[in-house]
């Protein structure tokens, strides 16, 4: 399959939907940085988004959910990260490790376990073409 070169409206877009710094607990904060997203060529109406999350020392997500169509798999780059799926138990990931999301899931845990080094992660998304808005907070 042939790369593509994303169009400046989708970059928007994803600028839109990711804008970073973001705020999280503690006053410290994650960025989240698009990376990458395509139709899927073979699969009708669905994309494959990806976005990378760079987390501070001690930094955490507030507690949120995805896209309603969203299919996640998120994959620690660096550092080591606590998380916690629909009131499953908090795990630590390490670098090399990941884990998945249904759609629907809710992501109560997400934060870097260090409150010394930085900690990354690659999420990527299997979603709806149409949706634009891929992450939203628990109120």
């Amino acid at each position: 399959m042939k790369n593509r070169i994303i169009a400046p409206a989708v970059m928007a877009v994803l600028a839109a939907t990711f804008a970073g710094p973001a705020p999280a607990h503690d006053a410290q904060t994650e960025t989240v940085t698009a990376k990458f997203d395509q139709a899927i060529a073979n699969i009708p109406g669905k994309s494959l988004r990806v976005v990378e999350v760079d987390y501070a020392p001690g930094a955490a997500s507030l507690p949120h959910t995805h896209a309603k169509s969203a299919f996640i798999y998120a994959y620690v780059l660096s550092g080591e990260i606590e998380s916690s799926v629909n009131d499953g138990e908090t795990r630590l990931y390490k670098a090399g490790e990941g884990w998945s999301e249904v759609p629907g899931a809710v992501h109560s845990v997400s934060r870097n376990a260090s409150k010394t080094t930085p900690a990354k992660l690659l999420a990527v998304f299997v979603v709806d073409s149409g949706e634009d808005k891929l992450t939203f907070p628990i109120k």
